[in-house]
């Protein structure tokens, strides 16, 4: 039995976004669950729980934002709702 009572509900990461320099065409997945200890990427927490990381392939190389309060819905990049939790 898992000591999170709640598995699958993820968990705030931060109160903030993740500012990361990403390259075009690389895969990148993002950390859904807010457990992994490489934030804002995978890490394999997440296999306690029943929350899968989202992959998500870079656009353009450049800088983007990801979401680190795992409530964003544009996740995995952030839309500001860390504002209001």
């Amino acid at each position: 039995m898992s000591s999170d009572p709640t598995p699958s509900v993820p968990v705030v990461a931060r109160k903030a976004p993740y500012p990361v320099e990403v390259e075009a065409g690389k895969t990148y997945f993002w950390c859904a669950c807010g457990r992994s200890a490489r934030q804002p990427f995978c890490d394999g927490s997440h296999k306690a729980t029943s929350i899968l990381p989202e992959r998500w392939v870079a656009p353009d190389s450049g800088r983007v934002v990801f979401c680190g309060c795992k409530a964003s819905a544009k996740h995995p990049l952030c839309d500001g709702t860390h504002n209001r939790i």
